[in-house]
C-alpha cells in the first residue's frame, strides 16, 4: 500500500467504526459521532496542508539560496555562437532579397533590423550585462552614495 492508500484504508476503518458506534449507541449520540469524524477528517486534511506547505517553504529556501537561479546549462559555447552567426547570415540572405524585392529600401531596412534584433537578443541572453553600460561595474568613486 502506498502512503494515500493507507490513509484511505486508515480512514475508512474510522468510519466504519463510527457507524458500529452509532448503531449500537442510537440515534441521540449520531451528532456527536459525526462531529468526532469531521474533527479526525480535519486532522488529516491539516495535516496534509502543513507537509505540503513546508515542502513549498522549503523548495522556496532552496531558490533563494540559490541566488533565484537554477544552475546554468553550458550552453554558452564557442560552437553554439558560431552556428548561431551562420544561420543569422544564410537566412539573411533570402530576407533581404524578399524585403528589398516586396518594399526596396524599406523592405530591406526591416528585414536587417529584425536580424540584428534577433542576434542582439541572443547576444544578450549568453551574455548577461553586455548592453548594460556601467550598471555591471563596481560603484567605487560614485558621486551618488555616502
Amino acid at each position: 500500500m502506498t502512503g494515500i492508500d493507507s490513509h484511505d484504508a486508515e480512514l475508512k476503518k474510522e468510519l466504519n467504526a463510527t457507524l458500529q458506534a452509532r448503531r449500537e449507541l442510537g440515534d441521540e449520540y449520531e451528532s456527536a459521532l459525526v462531529d468526532s469524524f469531521l474533527e479526525k477528517v480535519d486532522q488529516r486534511i491539516d495535516g496534509a496542508v502543513e507537509r505540503r506547505v513546508r515542502r513549498q517553504m522549503a523548495e522556496q529556501q532552496m531558490v533563494v539560496a540559490r541566488g533565484s537561479r537554477g544552475p546554468k546549462a553550458a550552453t554558452d559555447t564557442w560552437g553554439e555562437r558560431f552556428g548561431f552567426g551562420i544561420v543569422s547570415m544564410v537566412l539573411a540572405i533570402p530576407l533581404s532579397a524578399i524585403g528589398g524585392g516586396i518594399a526596396h529600401l524599406p523592405g530591406l531596412l526591416v528585414a536587417w533590423a529584425g536580424i540584428v534584433g534577433v542576434n542582439a537578443v541572443q547576444a544578450a541572453r549568453t551574455n548577461p550585462g553586455l548592453f548594460g553600460g556601467r550598471r555591471g561595474r563596481s560603484s567605487q568613486g560614485s558621486d551618488w552614495e555616502d
